[in-house]
């Protein structure tokens, strides 16, 4: 008896003195914010939590976004056992032990067992294959929470057999309502210790902590805590909140979505001529601490792929950014990179360089093999005369304007198709000229 109450009060004290964000944590998909799109009412994965009746879940969204405690509101209403590891901690004889006991307990107990486990993707292949078979006879439902795009991080035998559920980042809007409720609770949160904070305390802690709540909650916290209380309550105001949370905390994996994302907003913007939009997404990826190199080789094939002839500086200037960023480096770069970055966007654009060589690598894997016409064989060598090399071969620059009409093995137009824009409208008005027999054309030597 004595022991049992001994580990009563351990676990008491341990419950006060977990972080905010454990201490009010959601009891209730009702308190769960921000995630309605899947848990709103009638949504399918709602409907499956109440009546106890869920399958093996992938929970897949950023940090704070309240995948794992869905997992706990899951393990409340549930009345199947409920088991939980960490990837990070765990490996494959814990798995084998959970499992084993799952085992017994569908043999002896007709009761079903749910196991999550929390960062799925610092698995690694086998022990996620070491899921596999219990996960297909249904000795226990998985319920799988990761930060990382699951379609990448989770072997696509599991997946196969998971609804894969993606949860939003939480707006500030939702923040404040959290933090606002976590004053006010009367037993795990503030509302006992008479804490009240300025709106727009709560606002600056909920722009900063972007969009998870975990660190939102944890920012609050620590503003209580530290705020000597005046008149016997505690007023956390705007100063005391900016203390408490300096930085932004940037999401972004610098091999996952964040960084893909980042990237292909950058790479669209610089294509759809919106400077501004390409420098914000630029500065998002230096201050995530995004590699410089990598940034300039975008930018590069951006003035190569979306500008091309239409600016043919473009590419000069984006190399040379290039160049200049291996040598001086950041922060002085940033600059360098956003000279290069403003003059792509607002370049005019063309890709028909890009669809040019596409169309003809295409063309080379897929249709019969041209052959070189004769007259533009290689006749340098001994003996090339002897076989014909060459022959017949009309040297553009014995010519007026560098030009005389000839086969070269192609006919025009059928990969190169330049655009009315920018300098490739000259080029575009050259060809035009050529092909419809300009006078050049017909000269003879």
């Amino acid at each position: 008896m004595a022991e049992d109450l001994f580990e009563q009060a351990a676990a008491e004290r341990m419950r006060r003195e977990a972080p905010l964000a454990r201490r009010v944590a959601p009891r209730s998909l009702d308190e769960l914010l921000g995630q309605d799109a899947i848990l709103g009412p009638g949504r399918i994965l709602r409907r499956a939590i109440e009546a106890d009746r869920i399958t093996s879940l992938i929970l897949y969204g950023p940090p704070g976004s309240g995948k794992t405690a869905l997992a706990r509101i899951i393990a409340m209403r549930t009345k199947a056992a409920f088991d939980n590891v960490n990837a990070v901690a765990s490996g494959v004889k814990e798995l084998r032990e959970i499992i084993g006991s799952a085992k017994q307990r569908r043999i002896h107990e007709q009761r079903r067992t749910i196991l999550f486990v929390d960062e799925i993707h610092r698995f690694n292949r086998a022990q996620q294959d070491a899921l596999l078979p219990d996960v297909e006879n249904g000795t226990v439902i998985l319920i799988g929470a990761t930060t990382e795009n699951p379609f990448f991080s989770v072997v696509a035998p599991l997946l196969s057999r998971s609804q894969v559920f993606e949860f939003r980042r939480l707006e500030a809007s939702h923040l404040v309502a959290l933090m606002e409720r976590a004053l006010a609770h009367p037993e795990g949160g503030l509302g006992q210790a008479a804490v009240t904070a300025e709106r727009g305390a709560l606002e600056h802690i909920a722009l900063y902590a972007e969009g998870d709540a975990r660190r939102a909650l944890n920012a609050l916290d620590i503003a209580a805590l530290t705020t000597p209380p005046a008149e016997g309550a505690i007023r956390i105001t705007l100063e005391v909140a900016q203390e408490s949370i300096q930085r932004k905390m940037l999401h972004y994996d610098g091999t996952g979505d964040d960084h893909y994302d980042a990237a292909s907003a950058f790479i669209k913007s610089m294509r759809g001529t919106d400077p501004d939009s390409a420098i914000y997404w630029m500065a998002r990826m230096l201050e995530a601490g995004e590699d410089a190199r990598f940034i300039a080789r975008r930018i590069c094939i951006a003035a190569a792929e979306d500008v091309g002839n239409a600016d043919p500086m473009a590419l000069v200037l984006a190399t040379s950014a290039w160049q200049a960023c291996e040598f001086i480096g950041l922060p002085e770069a940033r600059i360098i990179l956003s000279q290069a970055a403003t003059y792509v966007a607002c370049a005019p654009k063309s890709n028909a360089a890009y669809v040019a060589i596409n169309d003809a690598l295409r063309d080379v894997r897929e249709k019969e093999t041209l052959a070189v016409p004769s007259h533009l064989q290689d006749s340098s060598y001994k003996g090339a005369k002897r076989l014909g090399r060459g022959e017949g071969y009309a040297y553009a620059h014995d010519y007026p304007d560098g030009y005389v009409a000839q086969n070269y093995g192609v006919k025009r137009g059928t990969y190169y198709r330049p655009a009315s824009r920018g300098r490739e409208a000259d080029f575009a008005q050259r060809l035009r000229e050529i092909s419809e027999g300009a006078p050049s054309s017909d000269t003879e030597p």
